[in-house]
C-alpha cells in the first residue's frame, strides 16, 4: 500500500516540527513537502504529487483560506484538511466555500489527525466535532418540505460510497456489519456516517434516511 503524500503547511515551526515527527511515525503517511506561508503552498502543490494538504489558516502572506482557494483552483482533486485553532462558524462556512474537505481543531490526539488525513485522502470528508456543532446551530432549522412530484428538481449531495452506507443503514446494518459487507474499516464506515450527517443537515442515522428516502436519494432493496 503506497504511503499517503503530505504537503503540511504551518507557518509555528516547533509545531509544524512535532506534527512532522508525530506523522512520520505513522507507515502509511510521508510528508513529502513543507511550506511556511500561504504563497509558498500554492507553489509546492501545482510542483508535488500529493494525496492530502494539511493547512493551518493562520498563515503570513496570502493566508490560509486564500492559500486553500488558490490549490482548489489549481487542482479541484488535491483535498485539503485544515487544521487551526478557530472555530467560528464563519471562518467555517468559508472553509467550505473555499473547497476545503475537513477541518481539524489544534490539539485533537494524533490518533485522531492521522484517521482524519487517511479519510481525507480516501475521498471522505472530516469535519471537527466542534465545528459539527457550530455548524448545526447556525443552521439550525426545520426539516425542508419536500415536493414528491419533483424528485428530479433534488440535487443529490452524497457521494456514490455514502449512497451506499446509507442504504445499508436503512436496511438496518450496524457500522461493524456494513464494513464487513464493503470491505471497509469499521472506522471509515463511521467517518462516511459523519458526512452523510453534515450533507443531509440531521442529527442521526433514522433522520438520515428519513430525509434520504423523502428527498428519493435511496432506494431501499428489500431481501
Amino acid at each position: 500500500m503506497s504511503p499517503v503524500r503530505i504537503l503540511l503547511v504551518e507557518d509555528d515551526e516547533l509545531f509544524r516540527l512535532g506534527l512532522r515527527v508525530r506523522l512520520q511515525q505513522e507507515p502509511n503517511l510521508e510528508i513529502v513537502a513543507e511550506a511556511e506561508d500561504g504563497e509558498t503552498a500554492v507553489e509546492l502543490a501545482s510542483q508535488q504529487p500529493l494525496d492530502v494538504v494539511l493547512l493551518d489558516v493562520g498563515l503570513p502572506g496570502i493566508g490560509g483560506l486564500e492559500a486553500c482557494r488558490q490549490i482548489k483552483q489549481q487542482q479541484p482533486n488535491l483535498p485539503i484538511l485544515v487544521l487551526t485553532s478557530h472555530s467560528q462558524t464563519a471562518l467555517i462556512t468559508r472553509l467550505i466555500e473555499a473547497g476545503a474537505q475537513g477541518y481539524c481543531l489544534k490539539g485533537i490526539a494524533a490518533e485522531t489527525l492521522v484517521l482524519a488525513l487517511k479519510s481525507i485522502a480516501a475521498g471522505a470528508s472530516w469535519w471537527d466535532q466542534t465545528a459539527t456543532k457550530e455548524i448545526r446551530s447556525a443552521l439550525e432549522k426545520p426539516m425542508p418540505t419536500v415536493e414528491f412530484d419533483s424528485p428530479t428538481t433534488l440535487i443529490n449531495p452524497l457521494t456514490h460510497r455514502e449512497q451506499e452506507i446509507l442504504e445499508l443503514l436503512a436496511a438496518g446494518k450496524t457500522n461493524q456489519e456494513i464494513a464487513d459487507l464493503l470491505y471497509i474499516a469499521p472506522g471509515t464506515v463511521r467517518v462516511h456516517v459523519h458526512a452523510i450527517l453534515h450533507k443531509l443537515e440531521v442529527r442521526d442515522r433514522t433522520q438520515a434516511v428519513i430525509v434520504a428516502m423523502q428527498q428519493n436519494l435511496i432506494t431501499l432493496n428489500h431481501g
